[in-house]
């Protein structure tokens, strides 16, 4: 039997997770087509046993909120699954041809470099509120990741002559590599940096 390849072009040998704390929830399964129809939607954890290039375009249709008010939004931010899986598509091999390296390998090194450990939440005391510094859920994580590396493309491309598909192979590119460049390391580091003050 012949290996499965996702977008019939990549395999996920020998791409493996090195942060052990992100294990059981980068799922490195390919699909043909990462396109499973939300068919195990209201199931705890259902989406840490996705395909993690799936998560990436199901994120890119809606790139959830920054700073608690609507994100931008254009022609690419859609429904329109098959549309963000060809710009998911052709950013991966734009990465591929840069860095001469399997780019599911790329995508899952960004994700584990652009996820926060630590973030600040408020706390409630006789009606003050005061930061406080937690360490952030494994699943969080990976989710905040595939937030901020989609946001930095969209800021990126939007309104601006950059395509979204090179906007999101610099990004992945650029977090793989823990860049400062990257809108998702510069989150990150952003966020550790307000919870080590907040201890």
């Amino acid at each position: 039997m012949s290996e499965i390849k996702f977008f019939n072009k990549w395999t996920a040998a020998g791409v493996k997770v090195d942060d052990p704390g992100l294990v059981k929830y980068i799922t490195l399964d390919p699909k043909i087509m990462p396109k499973t129809g939300a068919r195990y939607a209201g199931n705890r954890f259902h989406k840490s046993q996705t395909f993690i290039v799936e998560r990436l375009a199901s994120k890119l249709m809606s790139t959830g909120h920054k700073g608690k008010k609507h994100f931008i939004s254009s022609g690419h931010n859609t429904g329109k699954k098959s549309k963000v899986l060809k710009i998911v598509e052709r950013a991966l091999g734009t990465a591929e041809l840069k860095l001469k390296k399997n780019p599911l390998a790329v995508l899952v090194k960004a994700v584990e470099n652009a996820a926060p450990r630590e973030e600040v939440i408020a706390v409630e005391y006789g009606g003050a509120r005061y930061p406080k510094a937690v360490e952030v859920s494994p699943q969080r994580r990976v989710d905040l990741a595939l937030r901020y590396i989609t946001q930095g493309a969209y800021v990126k491309s939007f309104n601006k002559k950059m395509t979204i598909e090179n906007a999101l192979a610099e990004e992945i590119i650029s977090a793989a590599q823990s860049s400062g460049r990257s809108n998702a390391i510069s989150k990150k580091r952003d966020l550790e940096r307000q919870a080590a003050s907040s201890k």
